[in-house]
């Protein structure tokens, strides 16, 4: 194999494919260029063994001298070397557990049924007093955790994105670069219709506006940005002295997507439970 050429076309081939596929490449293909590069400093020949990959793992630009580390990146080229044997069989795959296992996901807080009632209650007092702020953030943490949805996911709807008719969200431009469709239950669709008719008092819709308006000064309808959306999450979760049961510092907004699989939103967000349950399919 000319590793300089024929190794980083297999890269650019195995990367088309992962992004084909649906897949973000983030830092992989920056990651797997600099493994090209490695593999041609060392002027190796023919296919690529177990031992240079180990190698390589093992010597980031950063220094970082943890079996953690160098597991996660031995993690990376393992898969793109299963994904070359298929055309060069000679390929070796170096054991998974050389370094130990790779780091896992940190557990996130798995909220209980209270504490959502709690936040969005927490929501609902927030300032400015007769604004939509307050409405805004109890919909949208709602939302999420009746849903699954991410935030970004959340504040990127569109008016046009929700069907009340069929209970249906669009989710466009999702993690793998796709829209999907996400049905939902009936108490959620009547949720989302209250914060409709309450965001129409303040301004007026319009095709393609955000569903989740913005309500600070000249951003009045505009969509919410996601840093404020995560300030004010921490701000509330602050003052409500929550007990921390997952391995963060502290429950964060992403964790919403974790309430438990089968959800039910209350007939009105905030209110009492219906008792209804349904499966979220996000």
């Amino acid at each position: 194999m000319n590793a300089r050429i024929g190794l980083q076309q297999r890269i650019n081939d195995y990367l088309a494919e992962r992004h084909r596929l649906g897949f973000e490449l983030h830092s992989r293909d920056t990651l797997l260029a600099g493994f090209a590069r490695y593999v041609a400093t060392r002027h190796h020949h023919g296919p690529l063994t177990a031992d240079l990959m180990i190698e390589w793992a093992r010597h980031d630009k950063w220094h970082h001298e943890t079996p953690a580390t160098w597991a996660a990146r031995l993690a990376r080229v393992r898969h793109f070397a299963r994904y070359l044997k298929q055309f060069e069989p000679e390929t070796e795959v170096p054991e998974e557990s050389v370094f130990g296992p790779e780091a896992g996901r940190v557990a996130p807080h798995i909220f209980h049924d209270d504490e959502i009632v709690q936040l969005l209650a927490a929501a609902r007092q927030i300032g400015p007093p007769g604004s939509i702020r307050p409405a805004t953030y109890e919909t949208l943490f709602g939302l999420m955790a009746s849903t699954g949805l991410r935030v970004s996911e959340a504040i990127h709807l569109l008016d046009t994105d929700v069907n009340f008719k069929l209970g249906m969200l669009t989710i466009r431009q999702t993690k793998f670069a796709k829209s999907r469709q996400l049905p939902i239950h009936p108490t959620a669709v009547a949720a989302l219709m209250k914060y409709r008719r309450q965001r129409a008092r303040h301004v007026a819709t319009i095709a393609e506006m955000p569903f989740l308006i913005s309500s600070r000064g000249r951003r009045l309808g505009e969509p919410l940005c996601v840093r404020q959306v995560h300030r004010v999450f921490n701000m509330l979760r602050d003052s409500l002295n929550w007990v921390n049961r997952g391995g963060h510092a502290a429950p964060r907004l992403h964790d919403l997507r974790h309430y438990p699989e089968f959800r039910n939103m209350p007939s009105e967000i905030g209110g009492p439970r219906t008792g209804i349950e349904f499966r979220s399919i996000a």
